[in-house]
């Protein structure tokens, strides 16, 4: 008879049994915490520039060639084809160990992120999109090394040449399911790739899981790609055919094989506190149409940080957004802003700091991270709340943590609906930071509301130049200075350049009408004549504010030729304000610009003044 102790029985806590299961389990992720480091590194791939993303993917592609180089090496070297395969899975340990990026890698990471509705589909298909171009690009010119540098002997050309012939000859259908089960092996080794814990694991995953495509005769797409331009090179025959009857299965098949194994078994299988992590702790997730059109509804991407909430736009409220870099040094542009909205009867200001967050943040500490910058940021905004204090408007503050810091301007102002967004030219601002993001959004996006862009820290309102040549964006500049007139008691005088000094008195008819148009009646007049930026610069003289315009030439000629603003920022002593309005362009006009955009308003007041002259002079003669 076995004896028993008379004592309670052991808590939950301090059952040893338990304790030694937890401690075999401590060796290995569990299942939500592989996802999470998926997402986590998938987060760090979304937010990275376009030019890193592609070079990365280039680097891959010239990876692939190897692959490429060895495989036909070796195969044309033995009949047996097991020996030819072996040295296949390189080019892929290089890519998955040296965090290169490929396509078919790429289908799990970033996939994970969208399903979470942290990134937008389109931003999905942006990344997609530049890693395959990338891609692609690498395949190709090591293809053209391969055919042109004398690397391959005749007999490996011909078993090179063969790769691709034996892929042509693939019915489509059959190329897509053997891609298919491609795109499952490699997005498989991603998995178990975050899932592996020291390197030599690592290695005999990716080398095991590579070698079974060319044992199982699948097709990855970019080793496809790569033949078929070897193939093109070689022997001269159109790759078209090849690229629609091959590459293309190969291809589709290779996504739906990654993202059926996202969806289906990676994704489904984890529970859901998957991302109960601090980097996505309280976020707000994407709605629909943020997700299904990105920047377009909104925003693409949730920020690190955003402590902007959620909020019902007021009709009657005149909002003015006001993204700023650093709350010290930006204090002037906020000035600004509540100057304008306190001119209206319901003006509001809100203030979204935007920081510029690291590409990776270190786990350990991610969360004290989080708490320091939020409390620091608040703390810098405490001016900001002073000065809308001293112009009694309503002005809201908030914080925003993004490695999009530029681009996060924009979504903010699709999120918040403001009627201006009033921001500061700043070299070392936000402005530079668009540098590494998306040059193609001024071609692809219609601004969401006005824009001011202010160009020094005083920003002192007391005498302000306003050029006018007409158009939306003078219209812009005309209410700003009335506002500023009615409220910082401004002095705002108007100027209009002629070509010609036989024009000025027509100048001058123009700008009476104009000011009277824009309510601007006690404005001074100036029409001067000749060039228009010296122009510009004589009437800036004496003046503590320039309102311009934002130019109206298109985006291939300012890069040709110095825009007009550029020239006059650095040939002005005072403060400058550039202005531009939503205007409804077409893709070419913003590429090449309009041809009628070049206004010479006082010409259609030149016969109303001839006639007023020839009234005058026919007056004496009649009596």
């Amino acid at each position: 008879m076995t004896g028993t102790s008379g004592g309670p029985p052991p808590a939950d806590g301090d059952d040893p049994h338990r304790d030694r299961v937890d401690d075999v389990l401590t060796d290995q992720f569990s299942t939500d915490e592989v996802y999470q480091r998926v997402v986590a590194d998938a987060d760090h791939e979304v937010t990275s520039g376009a030019r890193e993303l592609f070079f990365s993917a280039l680097a891959a592609g010239f990876a692939i060639t190897v692959t490429f180089l060895l495989y036909a090496s070796v195969t044309a070297t033995t009949d047996a084809k097991f020996v030819g395969v072996l040295l296949y899975p390189l080019g892929f340990v290089y890519i998955i160990i040296g965090g290169y990026q490929l396509y078919t890698e790429n289908t799990l990471p970033p996939v994970a992120l969208t399903l979470e509705r942290l990134a937008s589909v389109p931003t999905l298909f942006r990344h997609w999109l530049i890693v395959l171009a990338g891609n692609f690009v690498g395949g190709g010119l090591g293809a053209v090394a391969l055919a042109y540098g004398g690397v391959f002997d005749d007999a490996t050309a011909n078993v090179a040449i063969g790769f691709a012939e034996k892929g042509i000859a693939t019915p489509a259908t059959d190329l897509f399911f053997k891609a298919a089960f491609a795109g499952l092996i490699v997005a498989g080794v991603v998995w178990i790739n975050f899932a592996a814990k020291d390197t030599i694991s690592r290695l005999a995953v990716v080398y095991l899981a590579f070698l079974a495509i060319p044992m199982g005769n699948l097709f990855h797409v970019v080793v496809s790609f790569t033949e078929v331009v070897y193939l093109a090179l070689v022997t001269g025959v159109n790759p078209g055919p090849a690229l629609v009857g091959f590459v293309l299965p190969v291809l589709l098949g290779n996504t739906l094989g990654g993202v059926v194994l996202v969806t289906v078994v990676n994704y489904y299988q984890t529970s859901d506190q998957r991302l109960q992590i601090d980097r996505f702790q309280n976020v707000r997730r994407l709605s629909l149409r943020e997700w299904l059109a990105g920047s377009l509804a909104g925003r693409s991407y949730v920020p690190v940080i955003d402590t902007l909430e959620e909020f019902v736009r007021d009709p009657e409220a005149y909002r003015v957004l006001v993204p700023i870099a650093n709350p010290r040094t930006e204090t002037g542009v906020v000035r600004l802003a509540c100057q304008i909205a306190s001119s209206r009867q319901k003006g509001k200001v809100h203030v979204v700091h935007v920081v510029q967050a690291p590409r990776r943040w270190t786990t350990d500490d991610e969360g004290l991270q989080r708490e320091r910058i939020t409390r620091e940021s608040d703390r810098l905004l405490e001016d900001a709340r002073r000065i809308g204090g001293e112009h009694d408007v309503t002005l809201e503050t908030s914080t925003v943590v993004t490695p999009r810091s530029f681009e996060e301007v924009f979504a903010l102002a699709r999120r918040t609906s403001p009627d201006l967004v009033t921001m500061d030219w700043e070299e070392r601002g936000l402005w530079n930071s668009a540098r590494a993001e998306r040059p193609l959004a001024e071609l692809t996006n219609r601004l969401p509301c006005d824009f001011l862009i202010a160009n020094g820290p005083e920003l002192d309102p007391s005498r302000i130049v306003l050029p006018t040549a007409g158009g939306p964006d003078s219209d812009l500049t005309a209410e700003v200075a009335g506002a500023l007139e009615s409220v910082a008691n401004a002095r705002v005088e108007l100027l209009h350049v002629v070509d010609d000094e036989a024009n000025v008195a027509a100048g001058e008819a123009f700008l009476r009408d104009w000011a009277e148009k824009h309510d601007l009646e006690d404005a001074e007049i100036t029409v001067d004549s000749g060039d228009v930026e010296s122009a510009i610069v004589r009437a800036s003289t004496e003046c503590t504010l320039l309102m311009l315009g934002a130019t109206e030439q298109g985006l291939l000629s300012r890069l040709v030729q110095d825009s007009l603003h550029t020239d006059i920022i650095d040939d002005v002593d005072c403060s400058v304000l550039l202005a531009e309005r939503p205007t409804e362009r077409s893709l070419r006009e913003r590429l090449f610009g309009d041809p009628v955009r070049d206004r010479h308003p006082a010409l259609a007041f030149r016969d109303r003044v001839d006639d007023a002259e020839g009234t005058d002079r026919a007056e004496p003669g009649d009596e």
